[in-house]
């Protein structure tokens, strides 16, 4: 009840500015508070969280700037700005409270398609709500558990990113390996997961398996018959055994992130298909097919599954 009392008096000189909701993969804005403050001291705090957005995808679920927080879910971020002196605890509180209601009001196939920026701003009634209920200490109940978030900070403290950090507003360096608050240790950001495998995601790993020891069987059948008939062509060997080693680089991309994730997946296509234009006379129309057909269902569920950040909480 102390700590309470005191995060209330902390929050009676301290306020949220502003919100807004971003998507990960591309920083593309979905929506945000209206903000009424001009001022200069703001317009230099959203340039530079406006150039945060497009990194959304390189950093940890969860992280604190000097006048700011963040955390990502499911492909989406939810990001505010405060005063300098507002209190992590209730900024990880507010944060949350975003994001459950978000993921309850919007599916993450509307989420993924969204094109517009700024195409769920009625959301934008949800945060003002929150913000207001945040900065005013009569309406911000003390019944909160606050105790949880406190525990979640101190066992996982936020990635600490300072303004040097994101550079120039013409486009900002890669950020380098920070500090974790609350350590004086140098550690790594966190490796970012993969959204959950959905069903055509497995039934495209699936096949592209199948696929890919077709080829290894077809490849194994090509030595044999190279070591039997001499006239025999040794390229139709490498062509199977790269389809093989194709297939198997596809189901690693889909289960696994790594950088230019989405060109790899394109060119190892790009490489199935060639392979199979090689082997055309090895192969009937529907067998060549089935493998080109594979091979793009299964680039086009990497395409899919994108970075998410650490799955919701709903017992904080």
């Amino acid at each position: 009840m102390l700590g309470a009392k005191l995060l209330l008096t902390l929050l009676a000189m301290s306020m949220i500015l502003s919100a807004s909701v971003v998507r990960v993969r591309d920083g593309l804005p979905l929506s945000a508070s209206t903000d009424y403050d001009q001022s200069m001291g703001m317009q230099e705090c959203r340039k530079y969280f406006k150039m945060l957005s497009k990194k959304l995808s390189q950093l940890p679920d969860r992280c604190t700037l000097k006048t700011g927080h963040f955390i990502s879910s499911l492909g989406v971020s939810y990001m505010m700005l405060c005063t300098e002196n507002y209190p992590n605890v209730l900024a990880f509180c507010f944060l949350d409270e975003l994001q459950k209601e978000f993921i309850t009001t919007y599916n993450m196939m509307k989420t993924n398609t969204a094109i517009r920026p700024y195409c769920f701003i009625e959301f934008d009634n949800f945060i003002q709500r929150t913000k207001q209920r945040y900065n005013n200490t009569r309406s911000l109940s003390t019944k909160m558990n606050l105790a949880d978030m406190q525990t979640e900070i101190k066992l996982r403290p936020p990635y600490q990113i300072s303004v040097s950090e994101l550079g120039s507003a013409n486009g900002f360096s890669h950020i380098p390996v920070g500090e974790y608050k609350g350590t004086g240790k140098i550690a790594a950001a966190p490796h970012q997961r993969l959204e959950p495998v959905t069903l055509p995601g497995i039934v495209s790993f699936v096949l592209n398996l199948l696929c890919g020891a077709l080829n290894l069987i077809r490849g194994f059948h090509a030595i044999e018959s190279l070591l039997q008939n001499e006239g025999e062509d040794f390229s139709y060997v490498i062509a199977f055994f790269l389809g093989t080693a194709a297939c198997l680089y596809q189901c690693y991309l889909f289960v696994y992130y790594t950088g230019w994730r989405n060109a790899k997946s394109f060119l190892t296509f790009g490489l199935i298909c060639l392979c199979n234009m090689y082997l055309y006379e090895l192969r009937n129309l529907w067998q060549l097919f089935f493998h080109v057909t594979v091979g793009a269902f299964s680039t086009l569920q990497i395409r899919l599954r994108q970075l998410q950040g650490k799955s919701p909480d709903y017992n904080v």
